[in-house]
């Protein structure tokens, strides 16, 4: 999916667009979702006309908000079920407390960096529903969050598709470099941060293989 942005692109316009935005912005399964390269290679189609910058930028900005706020009341209404698996890969009970003090202290920042990291930009709305941040002040860094990586993104692709000639040929290329990097850093920490869980889970699989 994350190769083949083009013609997801090309085939769904800014439909496409906002529901992929607006999914892993705010919606549990959506973390998967290529938010990142896909408005960096919605602004390289609108460098080659295919797109309107500024309606690309409206729209996804929406969508990337009001996602956002999707997520946070999803996580203030049912989240404190989901975080009641003891040894969850992606939830634990344990995270609720930490969640609650981290954003009474860094909420604001969180919410803004936390646009710019694939995965945690998923959680990061649900995790401050849990923990009960105040919604206005919410809705404020999610607003400032949103517009920011949203014209970051589709404007880095914008530029680049303007400044290199014939980006068309190396379009493919540029994607899977952005992927790559994005995708790098949060992989990475994720790691280790669950460590020793993802490392135990490996030899159960593995053992499940030999068996």
């Amino acid at each position: 999916m994350h190769f083949d942005l083009v013609s997801l692109i090309q085939s769904f316009g800014y439909v496409g667009i906002i529901g992929i935005v607006f999914a892993e912005s705010g919606l549990l399964f959506g973390f998967f979702l290529p938010g990142d390269s896909l408005l960096i290679t919605a602004g390289l189609l609108a460098a080659r006309g295919h797109l309107n910058i500024y309606l690309l930028i409206i729209l996804s900005s929406v969508a990337a908000i009001v996602g956002d706020s999707v997520g946070y009341w999803f996580g203030r209404r049912v989240g404190h079920r989901i975080f009641n698996r003891k040894e969850g890969l992606f939830f634990h009970e344990k995270n609720i407390q930490k969640a609650e003090e981290f954003y009474k202290k860094h909420g604001g920042k969180a919410i803004i960096l936390a646009r710019f990291m694939p995965f945690i930009r998923t959680f990061a709305p649900i995790v401050a529903g849990i923990g009960k941040m105040d919604y206005p002040r919410f809705l404020a860094f999610n607003v400032i969050g949103g517009l920011f990586w949203v014209l970051l993104t589709s404007l880095f692709g914008y530029f680049i598709g303007n400044l290199i000639p014939n980006i068309d040929r190396y379009i493919l290329v540029v994607i899977a470099v952005i992927v790559g990097l994005s995708v790098l850093p949060s992989a990475v920490h994720f790691y280790k941060e669950n460590k020793v869980l993802i490392n135990g889970k490996l030899r159960k699989l593995l053992l499940s293989f030999r068996a």
